[in-house]
């Protein structure tokens, strides 16, 4: 559909309700996305013979203007385990709601996010807060790398649980940051 011209931009796609299912899309429709890999982990599984021993990548995709993706990869080689979770971050890219939802700034820019949001993986559960303009992302850095991806530019994380995992705080912050977009109901409001 992308190369028939029916699908012109992202915000379609999921707008529609549709599964991105090759990374080329991504690269076609959103040109500036760029990558950073967040953990590289070695991990083995014994057998018979021994130990096999892989690499595991995690991978955070984003334009720094509303979208991102994390993405997890194993293989062999480091190069190989790289590329398999950047493609897998370009599988799972997901929008992100911005907007100035601190009651100290009040500015109407997109710097922030606009409520607050909770995400949670493992042991490890985060709070995403809006900030004033100025204050900056204050968190850890593999949090404070994928929300700097999405394109929030100030905002106040609070974490607990084991955050020294950095693949479950990442994934943590990345349910949160995909929260932003969940439908508030009457029974949110009594939280």
């Amino acid at each position: 559909m992308v190369i028939e011209g029916k699908i012109t931009s992202l915000d379609e796609i999921f707008s529609q309700g549709y599964r991105i299912r090759e990374s080329a899309i991504v690269d076609a429709l959103l040109p500036g996305v760029q990558q950073e890999v967040l953990n590289i982990n070695l991990v083995q599984k014994q057998t018979d013979a021994g130990e096999k021993s892989r690499f595991k990548a995690l991978v955070v995709v984003g334009n720094y203007d509303g979208y991102f993706g994390l993405g997890n990869g194993k293989a062999k080689q480091v190069r190989s385990a790289i590329e398999k979770a950047t493609i897998d971050a370009k599988l799972n890219i997901f929008p992100v709601r911005r907007g100035c939802g601190s009651w100290q700034c009040g500015c109407g820019e997109k710097h922030s996010i606009p409520f607050a949001v909770t995400g949670k993986c493992g042991s490890v559960s985060v709070k995403l807060m809006p900030a004033p303009k100025g204050v900056g992302i204050v968190a850890s850095e593999g949090p404070k790398t994928i929300i700097n991806f999405a394109g929030i530019k100030d905002c106040w994380l609070k974490s607990r649980g084991s955050t020294r995992t950095t693949p479950s705080s990442a994934q943590a912050t990345a349910n949160a940051l995909k929260n932003t977009f969940r439908i508030v109901t009457p029974e949110d409001w009594t939280r």
